[in-house]
């Protein structure tokens, strides 16, 4: 593919910015959204690493590749990345290309099937412009894993899937706030790198590539929880993370803490909410629903002149 304009429409759903890809990208070709997500990370990189990578973009930033769905009934399909490669899944990037797509007049209230690379998801549109995710089905894999960490000793923590899978660790390491996020960040980031070391994965061997830290909500009247959340690019999550309250859903209807239907407020570390409840499925999982703001904060047209030797990014240092 020859270098060409891309258009881009950016938003923060709740503090955590997604740069939607709205024109001018790569054509990926038939197959599932799986396949396209390969696909794009195998011959497409250059595209992620412009969106997210500095000089236009910052560690924190998420992109989304709208493409055309492969699954029937879908508006569009997407692909996630970050400032390191592809996402799983991203729930506060859905409300943010929801939003796009309502600006740009493309949607309206009401449900919207989307394709993403671990199956379809349900974005609705809400009379007052929140949007509510019906995610993947989610589930607990493990409760109460011991990790050895260096300079912590052992960190015990649940496993879940919810698009991404989740190392979710309470009550232990730096108290969850703002004023300590270089600490959590050393903490959590520890922690990831044992569970590497360690072989401790996810099914099929997966990458547990989010660790979630929770403490007490700063004000129990608005939230029942305060989490920070690294992402696989060493930055963390400005917004409660989507994926990861889907996890902590997983994980509270595992241990009886909450009942179908019943609202989990889910602040993060900026103090801002994520409501959350779950519907639980005949095979044991549950299938989590999100809710969450996202506002239109600008439009570019980004050029590549072949003279500029930064025109696809700054490498990430990782």
């Amino acid at each position: 593919m020859s270098e060409t304009c891309i258009h881009v429409i950016d938003s923060h759903t709740e503090g955590e910015p997604t740069r939607v890809i709205v024109g001018g990208a790569p054509a990926l070709g038939p197959g599932t959204m799986r396949e396209k997500a390969d696909r794009f990370a195998a011959e497409f990189d250059w595209v992620r690493s412009s969106v997210c990578n500095e000089p236009r973009g910052h560690d924190a930033m998420v992109g989304a590749l709208i493409c055309e769905a492969h699954e029937p009934d879908c508006c569009c399909g997407v692909i996630f990345f970050n400032n390191v490669g592809t996402l799983n899944m991203c729930i506060h990037g859905t409300i943010g290309l929801a939003s796009v797509l309502v600006h740009q007049g493309k949607i309206g209230p009401g449900e919207h099937r989307i394709d993403t690379p671990v199956g379809v998801v349900v974005a609705r549109v809400n009379e007052d412009r929140s949007v509510t995710v019906a995610n993947v089905p989610s589930y607990r894999k493990a409760a109460s894993v011991e990790v050895e960490v260096p300079g912590w000793g052992t960190v015990r923590g649940d496993i879940a899937w919810a698009g991404n899978w989740f190392f979710l660790i309470g009550g232990q390491g730096p108290e969850v706030c703002h004023a300590n996020l270089g600490a959590l960040t050393d903490f959590t980031w520890a922690v990831r790198q044992a569970l590497v070391g360690q072989g401790i994965t996810g099914d099929n061997g997966m990458e547990i590539d989010h660790v979630e830290s929770f403490g007490p909500p700063a004000d129990p009247a608005i939230a029942d929880s305060r989490n920070f959340v690294m992402c696989p690019g060493k930055a963390y999550d400005r917004s409660p993370c989507g994926t990861g309250t889907s996890a902590k859903l997983a994980c509270l209807h595992a241990d009886g803490k909450l009942a179908p239907g019943e609202p989990w407020r889910q602040a993060g570390i900026l103090d801002t909410v994520f409501t959350g409840t779950y519907q639980l499925l005949p095979d044991g999982k549950v299938l989590p629903k999100v809710t969450g703001r996202a506002w239109i904060t600008g439009e570019a047209r980004y050029s590549f002149d072949p003279a500029d030797p930064f025109r696809h990014g700054i490498p990430s240092s990782l």
